[in-house]
């Protein structure tokens, strides 16, 4: 099974490199499922029906989301009828939406795909997600019998992300870190056989901040002002993963850092 995941899309400049590149690639690389972040698409914060269907369009078989999740109040009026876009399952009882999504490819295996947060700085504030993950790995194992299983584990710190990768080493395909959008440079198979990575990293504008515009992130940063952050405009990118995962073991057997620029 070939698998793609792309790092969080934030706002117009990655939804249009994402429309003029993804299909294309999915298809030079005979990709099986295609998973994208995209948590901060609508206008950099949160996501809409109109950015969730544009983004499936483009060739994405299941977005994930974030601490943003709810940031784009619309994403209410959809979260209980599209199971395709998946936030974060340790987080309270009242979140409604789903937290999981399985991926049926038939013959090329079950692709469960899972979301989780971190809980060190991250607001909203989140259960453990390593509780979580224990307490839920056998239901998961039981109502979808999954082939292969991904988190998209959305956390802030480096030591956060590396933990959950190696407490979940042998039971997932991959965990794949994301929030942070800067790729990171230490894509690996761990010990027992998951793709781990820090940070898949952004698909957007790098001429900003972390694809937001620079002047408001200096005026709350440099001069400790109020300022509402903006989507940045310029050149984008799709920063990804690519992995190839036996479906019969479950074991991750290889992973690449991707990076398409406009």
């Amino acid at each position: 099974m070939r698998v793609l995941f792309v790092g969080d899309v934030v706002a117009h400049p990655g939804k249009r490199i994402l429309k003029n590149r993804l299909k294309a690639f999915l298809t030079e690389n005979a990709v099986d499922a295609c998973i994208v972040n995209a948590e901060n698409v609508a206008a950099g914060l949160g996501i809409n029906y109109a950015s969730a269907k544009e983004i499936f369009s483009f060739g994405a078989d299941c977005i994930t989301l974030g601490n943003h999740s709810f940031s784009c109040p619309s994403y209410l009026q959809f979260a209980e009828s599209e199971p395709r876009v998946v936030r974060p399952g340790n987080v309270s009882d009242s979140w409604p939406g789903a937290c999981e999504y399985l991926i049926d490819l038939k013959e090329k295996g079950r692709l469960l795909v899972i979301s989780l947060m971190g809980q060190v700085f991250v607001t909203p504030l989140a259960d453990s997600p390593f509780t979580y993950f224990q307490k839920n790995i056998e239901r998961w194992k039981k109502d979808y019998s999954p082939t292969n299983i991904l988190i998209d584990f959305h956390a802030e710190t480096t030591s956060e992300k590396g933990a959950m990768g190696y407490f979940c080493d042998g039971k997932v395909s991959l965990v794949l870190g994301t929030h942070t959008h800067v790729q990171t440079a230490d894509e690996k198979i761990l010990p027992c056989g998951t793709g781990y990575i820090t940070d898949v990293g952004m698909t957007g504008t790098e001429e900003g901040i972390l694809g937001m515009d620079a002047d408001a992130s200096l005026r709350r940063l440099a001069d400790k002002l109020p300022a509402r952050y903006q989507p940045a405009e310029g050149v984008a990118s799709i920063q990804a993963v690519l992995a190839e995962l036996d479906s019969k073991t479950g074991k991750c057997l290889k992973i690449e850092r991707i990076k398409l620029n406009e």
